[in-house]
């Protein structure tokens, strides 16, 4: 919503070695993104025509490409709006550009892990197919079924189920679980997982109704119990 920040974070990134495009408005990325889906969008929650709130679930209709809210520093309900409606991180304006360039990257690395990186990793234990009981999950094509429903999930909703599911019946604590979805120079709170998890469930039960798979044990992190 300030064109002043939209040159100056373009100019970073394009420092940094990054290929950008930028947009004047929700509508105009949409239209764009339809033609051309990038790697990952940075989304301003404030843009005119239609915003970032708008333009984040009509690209989760079609897409799980990781995607970074901007918001204000007093927008805590935008926060959790935007983590529940499947935004991989956010960053609070006034931000450090450096910052910003930190969270795209480690979002990035991210994605690259979970499809697989190199040849040379394809078989690492967090890329084999994991199978408990009703839920099977391929990291190499980032798919997830449950009793053969596909389910569809952003990278950070991918890498929290597969952390749970890896070893049923053992507690996992926020930290834990910030750890597996975040680089370790990039802090989230325990409401960012929170938003994280529900959203997770939320989709887990559009394939079963009844799934009850993670259990929230509180005051402690979560648990995957196997069905």
């Amino acid at each position: 919503d300030d064109r002043n920040i939209l040159t100056s974070v373009s100019m970073t990134l394009e420092a940094e070695g990054f290929e950008v495009e930028t947009y004047n408005d929700g509508q105009q990325a949409l239209d764009a993104f339809n033609r051309n889906l990038p790697d990952m969008a940075v989304l301003d929650i404030k843009m005119p025509r239609m915003d970032g709130m708008d333009l984040l679930q009509r690209l989760r209709q079609k897409t799980t490409m990781p995607v970074i809210f901007l918001t204000s520093k007093d927008d805590e309900i935008d926060e959790v709006l935007g983590l529940r409606m499947g935004a991989d991180d956010y960053v609070r304006k006034p931000f450090s550009q450096r910052l910003l360039v930190e969270r795209i990257r480690a979002l990035l690395r991210r994605q690259e892990a979970l499809n697989g990186g190199t040849i040379a990793n394809a078989e690492t234990e967090e890329n084999k197919v994991l199978v408990r009981g009703e839920l099977t999950m391929d990291p190499l094509r980032h798919a997830v079924t449950w009793k053969g429903n596909d389910v569809t999930l952003t990278v950070t909703e991918f890498l929290l189920l597969q952390a749970l599911a890896q070893r049923p019946g053992f507690v996992k604590s926020r930290d834990q679980l910030m750890d597996v979805a975040y680089d370790d120079q990039v802090y989230v709170d325990d409401r960012t997982i929170d938003s994280h998890i529900k959203r997770l469930r939320k989709k887990m039960r559009t394939a079963d109704n009844e799934f009850s798979a993670i259990e929230t044990l509180y005051g402690i992190g979560y648990r995957y119990n196997e069905e």
